[in-house]
Order: C-alpha cells, then structure tokens, then sequence
C-alpha cells in the first residue's frame, strides 16, 4: 500500500467515525459552550469543516504569501447543513488528494511549525497532522456530547453507552 492509499483509507475511517459521533449530537443542545472560552458545540464542529479549508488553502501553499486576512466562514445554524458542509469537504479534500502523485505529497509547503512560526512541511506531513487534528477536536467533541446528555458512540473501543460485551 503507497503513503497516498494509507492515508485515504485512515482519513476516510476516521472520517466515518467523526460523522457517526456529531449524528448523534442532539439538535437542542447547539449552542452548548462548557466555559467562556470554548466554542459552541456548532461551532467545534465547524472547525472540520474550515480546516479541511485550510488543508485546501495549505496544499496550494497560499501561506507563503502569509496568513489570509478576515476570519473564516461561520458556522450554518441548521445541524444539518453543518454536517452536509463536512460531508463535501471531506470528499473535496480526499479527492484532492487522490489526484497527487507521489511527487506531489513530497513537495514542500509553508505551515505553522511553532507558536508564530512558519515552515516548511512536506504535504504529506500537512495531511497527517490535519488528520490528527481532526481527531484531537473529535476527542473535544465527546465531552460536549456527555454535558448534553448524548450519547457517546466507539470510538476506538467501547464506551458506557456503546459497550461491546
């Protein structure tokens, strides 16, 4: 298996599992902030959306120029469409991916390397560390679930509301 086919299988894995755990958000608890300076429970999950965005922005090494000026798109009030958004980002960046050549991922693009750092990053390393990204907010979003009183699907195993024995 090439680093590209690793890496679209992971991608789209995590990705289902992602999608299956903000299905299960309830609808009435949206505008759910644990503290002041969280995101809303809409907006945590907006930020899928808007860093596949920025993978997107990344991969066409647009930051070389420096970061782009105004802030990002807001979040859609309606669940649905939220999920509708992420469901096609995620398939545009996949396909994004899918159409690269080995050369392709090995090219060197500008991202952030450290606390107001810029560097070089092959764009393989870019798509790894956006999925990870992914998962570490995935894993922010389960506590949102709990405090709404959602239930929590598996993840990587079980859990006290999707137990496997």
């Amino acid at each position: 298996m090439t680093a590209k086919e690793e890496f679209l299988k992971t991608y789209d894995r995590e990705h289902a599992i992602t999608m299956r755990l903000l299905r299960a958000y309830p609808n009435d608890k949206l505008d759910l902030r644990p503290a002041t300076m969280c995101k809303t429970a809409r907006e945590l999950a907006w930020v899928f959306v808007i860093e596949r965005g920025l993978g997107t922005r990344v991969w066409h090494d647009e930051l070389a120029k420096g970061m782009p000026s105004g802030a990002p798109p807001s979040a859609p009030q309606n669940w649905n469409d939220v999920l509708a958004a992420l469901e096609k980002a995620h398939q545009d960046f996949a396909n994004l991916v899918r159409a690269a050549s080995d050369d392709d991922l090995k090219k060197k693009v500008h991202f952030f390397t450290g606390p107001k750092q810029m560097g070089e990053i092959s764009r393989l390393d870019l798509i790894w560390f956006l999925l990870s990204d992914e998962i570490h907010h995935r894993g922010q979003f389960t506590i949102y679930q709990r405090m709404a009183g959602g239930k929590v699907p598996s993840i990587y195993g079980p859990t006290a509301d999707e137990p496997w024995m």
